[in-house]
């Protein structure tokens, strides 16, 4: 069996998933560009989220949350782990095809209840016409993820974090191919979503073939494996449906304002990169790594994976939150502001990114510590500390929106986030001393929070001096990169200087990815 090296995992993954986030990034440009906040985008994104949102059910989310530890201790010991992910294949196959059909019949119901401020004008029919199209996609990303799993816990983990990377090429191509025929962008951007998630499922289907793990359809049969399995899955279901409904209350309560969807659709996907680079390539990595530990009993290397990962996700978590909060505005104008999306439009989501900042740490910190609960079978708890979230993120989004209007579902799931990390940590104490971090993490965290803050205070004397550069189109970009750069060479050189990490098992780890 092939031995996970946790350090280099995370950086394999990290590296791939960095590449889907920027062409990602690049996607949401060309959105912003050639459609821009308004009617099509606002309908759009509350489109695409339906399939996105019941992935957190069937794809990465619980099913996996079920699957992964399972299927890493069977393969551990040796216990047929094949014929119990062939098993997991021909369920969640069945699972999922009969809601895709349940959808098609509801669509409208799905949008009026996830965008209830659509109702009434052309936004609402938009949406539900998109929606038929794009959720289909729930299908093929489903069957990756159990794929991506199956690779994960065997310690192969490139072909399924590049997976991701086909979508963002795919779309992007399609609506450049747009632009460039004279045709609806909108259309060729909705139509190549199913057709990406085909990619998708061709690409980690061939590399789980590879690995010498054979799975086929076939007809699902509710074996007492397939029974435990589901026992577990049904609360990280619960779960992963709390924050699924955080989401749609933050939507519900921005779709009451033109543009707001697409504002704050905008600041998620800028925190959503290293929350994206460092929380996914955490809990992709962690999750089966703990499982086997735990398995053979190996607390001191479970406590030893955890602790190693908390600190590759302080490395460049604390950065990126610093960073939100001292230059938000340089970052939004450079990167989106261009054809549709202008100065107002500008404002109002580098408003939301330096909110999303402040609970940036949290979110990254939830990816860490659920899996402590995950390898130990445990999707209870998570699911109890999820609903008490749900309740802080709904109070203070109906609650504050007459007081900040739209900007409340931001503050709202920056909160929920911070005591979602609260009640985790709380209940990982009963786990013992595997579940705690060890001497060498206390010791580098604090100087990981110094560096970042000696990276913030010269990145805001740069934008205080030559904040003027962002308004000159020739300069804008040049700026940009020229404080990125800046704040890599500070943070590594003041992290380096006070002990906050080793360029050296930077070195180590990416000789081994």
């Amino acid at each position: 069996m092939k031995p996970i090296r946790l350090l280099s995992g995370m950086f394999t993954v990290g590296f791939w998933t960095l590449a889907s986030r920027i062409l990602g990034f690049v996607r949401e440009i060309l959105l912003t560009a050639f459609i821009g906040p308004g009617p099509v985008m606002d309908a759009f994104v509350a489109a695409f989220r339906l399939p996105n949102m019941f992935r957190r059910f069937f794809a990465e989310g619980a099913f996996n949350a079920a699957f992964v530890p399972m299927f890493s201790k069977r393969l551990e010991g040796g216990d047929n782990a094949e014929a119990f992910a062939q098993g997991a294949f021909n369920l969640l196959a069945a699972a999922v095809l009969a809601l895709v059909g349940v959808a098609m019949i509801f669509m409208p119901a799905l949008v009026w209840i996830t965008a209830e401020g659509f109702y009434g004008d052309e936004r609402f029919d938009l949406a539900v016409g998109y929606g038929y199209v794009v959720f289909p996609y729930i299908l093929f990303m489903s069957l990756a993820a159990l794929f991506s799993g199956v690779l994960n816990a065997t310690g192969r983990f490139a072909a399924a974090a590049a997976a991701p990377v086909l979508l963002n090429i795919f779309a992007c191509s399609a609506m450049i191919a747009g632009a460039v025929s004279g045709g609806a962008v909108i259309d060729w951007l909705i139509w190549v979503i199913p057709v990406a998630g085909v990619a998708q499922l061709a690409l980690v289907w061939g590399a789980t073939e590879r690995a010498g793990i054979r799975i086929r359809p076939g007809l699902p049969r509710l074996t007492p494996e397939m029974r435990h399995m589901f026992r577990i899955a049904i609360p990280a279901a619960l779960a992963m449906g709390v924050t699924q409904v955080n989401l749609v209350v933050g939507q519900l309560v921005a779709s009451k304002t033109e543009k707001a969807v697409s504002w704050l659709f905008a600041a998620d996907r800028l925190y959503q990169l290293p929350l994206g680079v460092v929380g996914i390539a955490v809990g992709i990595v962690l999750l089966p790594d703990l499982s086997r530990r735990l398995r053979a009993g190996d607390d001191d290397g479970a406590r030893n994976a955890l602790s190693r990962a908390g600190e590759f996700s302080l490395l460049l978590t604390i950065p990126s939150t610093v960073a939100f909060l001292v230059m938000p505005l340089p970052l939004v104008s450079v990167l989106f502001e261009r054809g549709h999306f202008g100065a107002d439009d500008t404002a109002a989501t580098a408003l939301a990114v330096a909110i999303y900042g402040v609970g940036l740490p949290s979110f990254m910190l939830q990816k860490l510590l659920q899996p402590l609960y995950f390898a130990r079978e445990n999707t209870k708890s998570p699911f109890r500390f999820a609903l008490v979230a749900m309740v802080v993120n709904a109070g203070l989004a109906f609650g504050l929106y007459p007081l900040v209007g739209w900007l409340a579902p931001a503050i709202a799931a920056s909160a929920a986030g911070w005591v979602m990390v609260a009640l985790l940590a709380i209940g990982a104490r009963r786990m013992g001393d595997v579940a705690r971090f060890d001497a060498r993490f206390h010791a580098r965290a604090w100087r990981i929070v110094a560096a970042s803050v000696v990276m913030g205070v010269a990145l805001y004397a740069v934008v205080q001096v030559f904040g003027w550069l962002f308004a000159v189109p020739t300069w804008r970009y040049l700026a940009l990169l020229g404080l990125v750069v800046l704040a890599a060479v500070v943070y590594f050189a003041a992290g380096q200087v006070m002990g906050a990490f080793r360029m050296s098992e930077f070195k180590r780890a990416l000789r081994r990815s």
